[in-house]
């Protein structure tokens, strides 16, 4: 329910009130993902013009604090992740944000390695590996959609383990295999439909990509590709001169 609190002239100008009181209510009374009363609700319930609204609005939305969705409304932000380029799982580097990691998988079976997969991995053309698709969140939102190809001489009878939980875990557990080298590169492509509607964005939006392939004791194991959308992702990392 809206702050009944009154917009009145004084020093402090009517959008500046407003924002105030639009900031303190969806910090305190809204989550991320949830919508923003209309315009008019606003105007009508604080006695104020649309332009003061939509001056309002306009500075939180350039706070990060909400955001504009044509034809469907304003929204309280999600919280942006920010995590630092190392080796870790997903529900690892989560947990250690302080949010609550979670899995849905989204396809897993076994099947012929890619060409380009087999030959990351050492592995012949025609060789078997598993192939898992699963969907990423933090604190129930969607955060990312992993693609991964693992080596199915050395996970045998993987399907039959829960893949909904840290597979780096579930190796060092069940196979003793631990992750424990990695190489990474990263670049920036566009949503297709298929990302698009598994991640709750728009086609086209911006996502991150990172492309993996991670090793145990120098041995390649795992191809991923991971898709980490855009507006909830940042990567951090710390640079060194080490010369001299």
């Amino acid at each position: 329910m809206l702050p009944d609190t009154e917009i009145v002239e004084g020093i402090e100008p009517k959008h500046e009130q407003l924002r105030h009181v639009l900031e303190k209510y969806c910090t305190e009374q809204l989550s991320p993902g949830d919508v923003l009363p209309s315009e008019r609700a606003l105007c009508e319930q604080y006695a104020v013009s649309r332009i003061t609204v939509r001056e309002a609005i306009g500075q939180l939305v350039a706070d990060g604090l909400l955001v504009r969705v044509h034809g469907k409304g304003t929204f309280v932000a999600a919280h942006e992740v920010r995590s630092q380029l190392h080796l870790a799982s997903f529900h690892e580097d989560m947990r250690k944000l302080g949010l609550t990691p979670s899995t849905a998988v989204l396809a897993a079976t076994e099947d012929t390695l890619p060409a380009d997969t087999a030959q990351l991995l050492g592995r012949s053309l025609g060789d078997k590996g598993f192939h898992i698709r699963r969907l990423r969140l933090a604190n129930g939102l969607p955060m990312s959609v992993d693609d991964s190809w693992l080596d199915g001489a050395r996970f045998p009878g993987l399907l039959h383990h829960d893949l909904g939980s840290s597979l780096y875990e579930l190796f060092e557990r069940e196979y003793g295999c631990v992750i424990d080298e990695a190489e990474q590169t990263v670049g920036a492509i566009r949503a297709d439909a298929g990302l698009a509607s598994v991640l709750g964005i728009a086609i086209e939006d911006p996502i991150l990509s990172f492309d993996r392939t991670s090793s145990s004791d120098g041995v390649p194991v795992e191809h991923t590709v991971s898709y980490y959308r855009g507006d909830r992702y940042r990567v951090q990392m710390s640079l060194r001169n080490r010369a001299g």
